[in-house]
């Protein structure tokens, strides 16, 4: 039970305050872009005229200070979820030092970051995109597969089982991504390109924060002892 607190515990803290500079951040790195995107995508909208029947649209904050503080209160959450994920790895290791919490935060940017992008970059509004359904499983996939992947290369000794490794990581992108037919969208090629470097800098800086804070706080509150030796 105690162990269970403690992860709960330095989940909702080193995950709440990474996912806190997230928000912070994407208001200067991604939101900018994106509300540049939808620009683009409004006035696309605005050259329709609605046909009588339309359903409403889904609720949306408001653009400023709610949306804001949802974008925030979102990445938050995004962040105790992936702090609990982490915080149990740490627990299933022992020990972790807080430079092992780069390298474990790196290896989370990878799997739900790095390596889903290869094939589904991050999208802007207005982005042709192939079926939600596709996307979703070859993302869950190939999410799976590298954790999987890193983890033999980590810590399997045997060369021929981390060389399996490696071709787990390469195995999703052998198959390829669902795509749609016709690529693209309404925002500028440049403005896509800036908007994906954005994403994932963003991210990755997330991840090696969300990595150290856990291993602190982990340390802190009794889970481990901090060990040169263990990653």
């Amino acid at each position: 039970m105690k162990a269970f607190n403690t992860i709960l515990l330095t989940a909702l803290l080193a995950g709440g305050l990474a996912g806190l500079v997230l928000g912070g951040v994407q208001q200067i790195t991604v939101v900018p872009l994106i509300l540049e995107a939808e620009t683009y995508e409004t006035g696309g909208a605005e050259e329709e005229e609605a046909a009588p029947g339309d359903e409403e649209e889904a609720w949306a904050p408001d653009d400023g200070v709610e949306r804001t503080l949802w974008t925030v209160l979102n990445s938050m959450l995004v962040g105790i979820g992936f702090g609990l994920l982490l915080t149990a790895c740490y627990a299933l290791r022992g020990k972790i030092t807080w430079q092992g919490g780069i390298l474990w935060g790196l290896a989370g940017f990878a799997v739900f970051n790095l390596a889903p992008s290869l094939g589904l970059p991050p999208e802007l509004p207005g982005d042709a995109a192939a079926g939600l359904e596709q996307r979703q499983v070859w993302w869950i996939l190939t999410a799976a597969v590298t954790a999987v992947g890193l983890w033999i290369i980590a810590f399997q000794p045997k060369p021929y089982l981390k060389l399996f490794g490696v071709a787990l990581l390469v195995l999703p992108h052998l198959f390829g991504a669902p795509h749609p037919e016709t690529h693209g969208g309404l925002a500028p090629d440049e403005l896509r390109d800036s908007y994906i470097v954005a994403t994932l800098v963003t991210n990755a800086v997330f991840w090696i924060l969300l990595g150290v804070f856990c291993a602190l706080f982990y340390r802190h509150f009794g889970g481990t002892t901090e060990d040169p030796s263990v990653a």
